[in-house]
């Protein structure tokens, strides 16, 4: 199936979903007959960008890599993970070889990254930040980044935390924020909640920009209404960066992610009426009666 036009500029603010591939998106976004291998090119019809956890658990061998490039347009960008032997197995210790392999294997998408993302333990405290400071003065410069913490002294708003900010603003460095408050509020009731209580970080939101693309993953409430209230903030936030020349990601997941692509347009059209002067892009799933089209106008 061939792309959609590329825009004639990036995107002001790249929406997309924690991942490609879900078979429960098959009529909502992929359209009837769309066969696995199929999955990328068409989620990349509808959002800007994915998150790459993927290579958190495994480094992908070349020919996958190859064929993730061909699958999306130009203006395409994912925003892969460090393996976890880097982040959580070393703690950016003693990591420089394997660095060095995982970003030779993926050189072929080079220019389709929108963030290198280093996902730090919860273990990972003030202590630690030296690892940090090494690793991103050796990360290259063209690479763009961002850096999720999960230590409570990080949330303090200490001198601990303006430590971690002075250091990523110094690098040009993202930090990446999680916004877990809506699933927080959901009742416990199915096993998707259940499992996201219990593995997904309860910290406090701290809305800060330490470079030009600052990340936010919004973990959705299951009932897309209850996600409002929690996205009001982030009505305010997001223009209030676009205006400033930065060019944010947003990225929306929920418990079990079947219904993550209505959620994330959504909230997407919200910010559309919000702030009609920033003239975004147009997002929206293909139409039942039409499923093989799609549109990113």
């Amino acid at each position: 199936m061939p792309h959609s036009p590329a825009l004639s500029s990036p995107p002001p603010l790249r929406l997309g979903l924690a991942m490609w591939s879900h078979p429960h998106w098959q009529q909502s976004l992929y359209g009837r007959g769309c066969k696995s291998g199929e999955r990328l090119a068409r989620y990349a019809e509808v959002f800007h960008a994915v998150e790459g956890n993927t290579t958190f658990y495994a480094v992908p061998n070349a020919t996958t890599v190859r064929n993730w490039h061909a699958a999306t347009p130009e203006d395409f960008r994912f925003t892969f993970k460090l393996p976890q032997t880097i982040t959580h197995q070393h703690q950016l210790q003693h990591c420089d070889q394997l660095l060095a392999d995982f970003f030779t294997t993926l050189s072929p998408l080079a220019d389709k990254i929108g963030l290198w993302k280093v996902q730090l333990p919860a273990q990972f405290g003030p202590l630690a930040l030296p690892a940090l400071e090494r690793l991103l003065t050796r990360f290259p410069r063209q690479y763009p980044v961002g850096v999720e913490v999960r230590h409570p002294a990080f949330f303090a708003k200490g001198e601990e935390e303006q430590q971690l900010n002075r250091l990523l603003i110094e690098h040009g460095a993202n930090r990446i924020i999680m916004d877990s408050r809506p699933v927080f509020a959901a009742e416990p009731t199915t096993e998707a909640v259940i499992e996201a209580h219990q593995n997904k970080p309860r910290v406090p939101v701290h809305a800060i920009a330490t470079s030009t693309q600052p990340m936010i993953r919004f973990i959705g409430h299951p009932d897309d209404a209850s996600n409002d209230a929690f996205f009001a903030n982030w009505l305010a936030r997001l223009p209030l960066w676009l205006r400033a020349g930065k060019q944010p990601y947003l990225f929306v997941h929920t418990p079990d992610n079947n219904r993550a692509p209505e959620l994330a347009v959504r909230l997407y059209q919200q910010l559309l009426h919000h702030a009609p002067d920033l003239a975004l892009p147009n997002v929206e799933l293909p139409k039942p009666a039409d499923s093989a089209q799609f549109s990113l106008l």
